[in-house]
């Protein structure tokens, strides 16, 4: 899993509540096991103007002028509620977003965002539809910071928000780390404990 330390980038804003996974990945789009091929079916009923169709619709955020290169998504409450489809979170990451800013996100959504690479930063609601219209009066030039390192974004004009990450999340997404490299980690601590096990229940094992 690639790291995330700090990044500047285009925001895209999404601001719309209740976003679930099927309106991020649609059924119909995942035809593949592997976090690969997905993105091209990415917000597929609002990206074209017909299903199972690729002529793109005009008036969709990520189809508009800079915002094709955003990595950072503003969104409303509730940001990918739904089902568990974790193939949600992969064509996020193959399109090119490694953050997202709501109020608010689904949990298993959540979960599956930080075991892919996706910072899902909780603030405001207020301050992310603040962080939004600075954000349009030029894509460009107005870049969003997520600073994992400090937990803090910092808006166009420079005013900054903290946000909480568990501690572990963090780490994972610091060290790009997987779970089962993180458990990796604790090898030598794994270890140890069976061998004290074993001596005393040595029955357990064969």
């Amino acid at each position: 899993m690639e790291k995330f330390t700090t990044l500047t980038a285009i925001a895209a804003p999404l601001l719309m509540i209740n976003v679930d996974t099927d309106a991020i990945i649609p059924s119909r789009e995942m035809k593949k096991v592997s976090k690969t091929g997905l993105a091209d079916g990415l917000f597929a009923a609002w990206r074209y103007t017909t299903p199972g169709g690729r002529e793109e619709n005009p008036d969709f955020v990520l189809n508009r002028g800079p915002y094709r290169q955003a990595k950072i998504l503003l969104a409303g409450l509730n940001f990918g509620c739904g089902s568990s489809r974790e193939h949600a979170a992969w064509a996020l990451h193959e399109w090119g977003v490694r953050a997202i800013l709501a109020p608010g996100f689904g949990n298993i959504f959540y979960g599956n965002c930080v075991r892919n690479g996706i910072v899902p930063v909780v603030i405001d609601n207020a301050r992310v539809e603040a962080i939004a219209a600075q954000v349009e009066r030029d894509p460009e030039r107005n870049r969003v910071t997520v600073d994992l390192r400090q937990n803090l974004v910092t808006a166009p004009d420079g005013s900054t928000t903290t946000f909480a990450l568990a501690p572990a999340d963090r780490e994972m997404l610091l060290e790009g780390l997987d779970a089962i490299a993180m458990t990796q980690k604790r090898d030598a601590e794994i270890l140890a404990f069976q061998a004290r096990d074993r001596e005393r229940r040595p029955w357990i094992y064969p």
